[in-house]
């Protein structure tokens, strides 16, 4: 210990020496060089330093494109056949439709307001203007505020797809009993006065959140809590589903949502790499830890499941490696391997407890929106403020273990807002389409299945 100390200062010394000589012959040739005092003095101005305008790179552009159809793989048809793999059979086609539907839905209002209401021109760090409405503005030439070296639209087009998925995610929650006219305008109202005010705090130059130092690389307050939380709120409005915690509600196809699970899975690397916005070792470095995080968190669930039960499952499995995902999100720009597997591990455990607790506490939560997007995007975001370094990543900040506590203070603050705008929020659009038109369907239509009393189809003949 004590040779070491000594070689470190000897270290010190060396270069605090050689700064000192190179300062000194710096200003040595400063000197020489200079005038003499008999000489005539020819002032030259300096040319004007001018700034090279933002260029395409067509590798990045390339990437940030095949990244866009990864997250829109995602939603449809990664997350609608995980989702109906997991409802009755009577269920599936509608709980299809309601992913399917907000692929559509959420492009429209993007184009229209959503964009520029999420990344538009700052107003108050609330909110942005509606200058952009209609993509007035969002052109083909690079935004050097969110892409530097792809055309605007691109990005614009990118963070559509995380628009999409976030509403599509929290329908798992009311699975089979929500009216279908119902969701649309509830899907509506929540992606403009919920997703896109929560997107431009966090993304957005000049959103409050991000102006705090809050790090979220891909999504886990924006996305995950936020979806989480509003789970929540559903399923503390909607009464639950009849015959719930009397009848076994088994999943009616489990290989359609392993093949759901793995189209989630495959399409995330879009998700979290693709936020980069570059083809480089920050893309790299985050599709390594997604992998990773994603392959620890199916085994703790699983292990830790068949401590439980006595035996592993399929489900859990599948389960576990979504979890891994969802946590990894917020972290994925900021972490390395090592970190990527800590991650991984708790986001395993942590949702696997969250979804046993979830008969304890009594509430509905069809299909473990709360257990997994909500917990799972909380300890992710929790453990950015841990396992942050910005030795991956220089934009970012270096988080507990790395000698700054403080940022895992700013992610606590980022975490408590997501959940609290997004529940409160959520509550009260939920009381608003309920008073207008009525929330959930009717018991007898509950009975016959949303893919006929919604839809008048049949999944299956």
């Amino acid at each position: 210990m004590i040779r070491r100390s000594c070689t470190i200062k000897q270290s010190l010394l060396f270069l605090t020496g050689l700064a000192v000589l190179l300062w000194a012959a710096g200003g040595w040739a400063q000197e020489a060089s200079a005038p003499s005092a008999t000489a005539p003095v020819v002032q030259e101005a300096a040319p004007p330093t001018v700034p090279a305008p933002p260029k395409i790179d067509t590798g990045d552009t390339a990437w940030v494109l095949t990244s866009t159809a990864l997250v829109l793989a995602m939603t449809a048809p990664g997350l609608a056949l995980f989702y109906a793999g997991m409802v009755r059979s009577k269920n599936a086609l509608g709980t299809i439709m309601q992913s399917f539907i907000i692929l559509c839905l959420i492009s429209i209002q993007w184009v229209l307001w959503g964009y520029s209401l999420a990344f538009g021109p700052d107003k108050g760090h609330l909110i942005g203007g509606l200058e952009w409405f209609g993509l007035n503005g969002v052109g083909l030439e690079p935004n050097g505020d969110y892409a530097a070296t792809v055309p605007h639209q691109a990005f614009m087009m990118f963070q559509m797809m995380f628009a999409v998925i976030t509403p599509a995610l929290i329908t798992g929650a009311f699975a089979e009993r929500m009216k279908f006219s119902s969701f649309l305008i509830f899907t509506l109202l929540w992606a403009t006065f919920i997703y896109d005010p929560l997107a431009h705090w966090v993304w957005a130059v000049g959103g409050w959140v991000r102006n705090l130092g809050a790090l979220d690389f891909a999504g886990g307050t924006v996305v995950h809590i936020s979806s989480g939380a509003s789970a929540l709120a559903c399923v503390m409005v909607l009464r639950k589903r009849l015959g719930y915690g009397k009848e076994h509600m088994a999943p009616h196809n489990l290989p359609m949502t392993v093949l759901g699970a793995s189209m989630l899975w495959f399409g995330w690397f879009g998700f979290n790499a693709g936020s980069a916005v570059a083809s480089g070792a920050l893309a790299t470095s985050a599709f390594v830890v997604t992998n990773t995080a994603a392959a620890m968190a199916a085994l703790s669930w699983m292990i830790v499941e068949w401590m439980y039960r006595g035996k592993p499952t399929v489900l859990g499995a599948a389960s576990g490696a979504v979890a891994g995902l969802v946590a990894i999100t917020p972290a994925s720009g900021f972490v390395g391997p090592v970190a990527s597997i800590m991650i991984g591990l708790g986001a395993g455990v942590f949702c696997y407890l969250a979804v046993l607790w979830k008969s304890r506490l009594g509430y509905d939560d069809a299909l473990d929106v709360v257990g997994i997007h909500g917990v799972g995007g909380i300890w992710g975001a929790l453990a950015t403020g841990l396992f942050a370094s910005k030795a991956i990543n220089a934009a970012g900040a270096d988080g507990l273990l790395y000698g700054n506590p403080g940022q895992l203070g700013i992610q606590a603050v980022a975490v408590l807002v997501s959940v609290v705008f997004a529940f409160a929020g959520t509550f009260v659009i939920l009381k608003l389409v309920d008073g207008l038109m009525g929330l959930g369907v009717s018991e007898e239509e509950e009975r016959m299945g949303l893919d006929l009393s919604q839809h008048d189809e049949r999944s299956y003949s």
